[in-house]
């Protein structure tokens, strides 16, 4: 295990398959941890692939989801393959993944700086195209608000992620973040589902030419905040997975619960690799929906471990300027977190 430190934030790192278990600021959990990831009876079960059987935190997926070209496992090599250090210091570490992504060389570069997790990933290579995505998860204990950066469009994927555990309905592309249900009902995307055992998914697409993505989770029994920032040229969707029980078969056992996945990226949701190499419904928006292979490209993408300001339920606006960030609530309120300002160019 990897670990890194700077003042009272601290930072596991697995590198048998790249994700991050745990990341700690002050008394503050911002990332999920599966359950079952120290049973035996799982980790022992070759049926289940390995980015589920680790499922923790962070990680790289490339491709995003199902691969249905080349076979590669589910969210691909980054997110089920050892990672090697290249270098590490007390607050940051440079890693490279075991395996080629379709001949591409994939590098991950990971620091912190107080609340702040920087991460950036290079790719150098590789032939044709890939989609992939960011996965970091939180839990709720007892539910939360979300806000989110400008979007154009918010979709659902044709088919359910798991038949029969699906509140919003599927295949519908909504102009807000307002899906409607199927009963009927229409649900504002800035509250979670905690009321329903549900396995759900849906697509943010980002603004027209917007530079920086991001969503901040506020979650009502930990009292925090987590803000996921994103370069939205390299990543113009924002997927967003509810796992609330409404799994019932081994490793889930209806006890995933309470989970939101925040996964920004270049892909076409849960239908799989190829679907994201062919037109869909995103392309046909002018989003591309997959990575072109063959030079050099950076995926950057930070998080922040905040405490909740009293009174705060909605984050309306988010800038990074003179080394810090403000993010602004509906009522005006502001507050400020040093932030590196060159770090989305």
């Amino acid at each position: 295990m990897i670990l890194l430190r700077h003042g009272d934030t601290a930072l596991s790192l697995d590198p048998s398959v790249g994700n991050i278990p745990h990341w700690q600021v002050g008394a503050r959990h911002p990332l999920h941890v599966a359950p079952w990831r120290d049973e035996a009876e799982v980790q022992d079960d070759p049926a289940i692939p390995l980015v589920n059987k680790r499922l923790a935190g962070d990680f790289l997926c490339m491709p995003f989801g199902r691969d249905d070209v080349a076979g590669d496992p589910p969210h691909g090599h980054p997110a089920n393959s050892p990672w090697q250090v290249i270098r590490q210091d007390i607050a940051e570490a440079h890693l490279r993944l075991s395996v080629p992504v379709r001949g591409a060389t994939v590098d991950k570069l990971i620091r912190i700086t107080g609340p702040v997790l920087y991460q950036t990933h290079r790719v150098e290579g590789g032939t044709r195209a890939v989609s992939f995505a960011h996965h970091p998860m939180t839990r709720m204990a007892e539910g939360g608000r979300m806000s989110f950066s400008p979007k154009r469009a918010a979709l659902t994927d044709p088919v359910a992620q798991y038949e029969g555990r699906n509140l919003w309905a599927l295949n519908q592309i909504q102009p807000d973040p307002i899906l409607r249900c199927e009963d009927g009902s229409d649900w504002d995307l800035g509250t979670y589902p905690a009321g329903h055992a549900v396995e759900d998914f849906c697509l943010l697409v980002e603004a027209r030419g917007a530079r920086i993505g991001w969503t901040v989770v506020m979650r009502n029994a930990e009292d925090d905040m987590l803000v996921v920032l994103k370069d939205a040229r390299m990543m113009p969707v924002t997927m967003l997975w509810v796992s609330n029980g409404g799994r019932d078969f081994s490793p889930w056992n209806g006890r995933h619960t309470g989970v939101l996945g925040i996964e920004d990226g270049c892909a076409a949701g849960g239908t799989g690799l190829a679907a994201a190499l062919a037109d869909n419904r995103l392309t046909a928006m002018g989003v591309p929906t997959a990575l072109p292979l063959g030079g050099s490209q950076m995926i950057r993408h930070a998080m922040i471990a905040l405490p909740r300001p009293p009174g705060w339920a909605e984050v309306r606006d988010i800038t990074i300027a003179k080394g810090q960030i403000t993010l602004t609530e509906a009522g005006g309120a502001q507050i400020v977190v040093p932030f590196d300002d060159g770090f989305f160019p």
